[in-house]
């Protein structure tokens, strides 16, 4: 049982904070020879399979590691690009580990926007008036669950199935929120470049679920420590 996302929303659709707690899963893995017989293309900085799904290997599936290295877009964790390491003969045999990609910046602005929108087309095609919207959204692999407070800001978590306590979770969140905007951050206002060392409650959050364990940096914005 696992959080897998945090998402916070203002009350105009846009994505104000977002938190992954999971790492991609990996769907295959396999040693290749020289010449790569898979279509590797760059598609939103993101290295694809394009053609040649074979052995688990699917179009559309992201290249996650070579020989053991995590690859972080289109460059291995040492700096490398994936294609130019790849076009090169001599780096064979080479070991690589495909799976679904991470979303990105832009697809998660775009799927907090669109969030809102359903949140609101579930709140008017209620029968009955002054619907809370859409509380919970449920498939076969995790839950959405959504808080709107009083002001419009939603809380929105996606998590394992099995996984209890989100309720108490999503208020937590609410609280260190409204600690930070209201008492430490008296001026601030909503939108999409906002500082974000609200999170410095992190421990409490912790405390519920140990899985929310990002790294600890220190805020360019207020010099706080964001992760604290």
């Amino acid at each position: 049982m696992a959080i897998f996302s945090v998402y916070v929303v203002n009350k105009a659709g846009g994505l104000i904070y977002q938190l992954d707690s999971y790492a991609p899963r990996a769907e295959a893995e396999k040693t290749f020879s020289y010449p790569l017989d898979l279509l590797l293309k760059l598609h939103d900085e993101r290295v694809l399979v394009a053609f040649g799904q074979r052995d688990g290997i699917r179009v559309g599936h992201a290249v996650l590691a070579i020989n053991g290295m995590d690859v972080n877009g289109k460059y291995t964790a040492d700096g490398k690009e994936v294609l130019e390491y790849l076009g090169n003969p001599a780096n064979y045999p080479v070991s690589i580990r495909f799976g679904r990609p991470r979303l990105t910046s832009n697809e998660k602005l775009m799927l907090a926007s669109m969030f809102h929108s359903l949140f609101a087309i579930g709140s008017q095609l209620s029968p009955e008036q002054g619907s809370s919207g859409i509380e919970m959204l449920e498939t076969d692999t995790f839950k959405l669950h959504c808080y709107q407070t009083l002001t419009g800001i939603k809380f929105v978590v996606l998590a394992d199935p099995r996984q209890a306590g989100i309720d108490s979770l999503l208020r937590k969140i609410y609280e260190i929120y409204s600690d930070f905007t209201l008492f430490t951050q008296p001026s601030w206002t909503l939108g999409p470049s906002w500082c974000g060392c609200f999170v410095g409650g992190r421990k409490q959050l912790c405390w519920l679920h140990k899985s929310l364990q990002p790294p600890r940096r220190l805020c360019s914005n207020c010099s706080a420590w964001q992760w604290c």
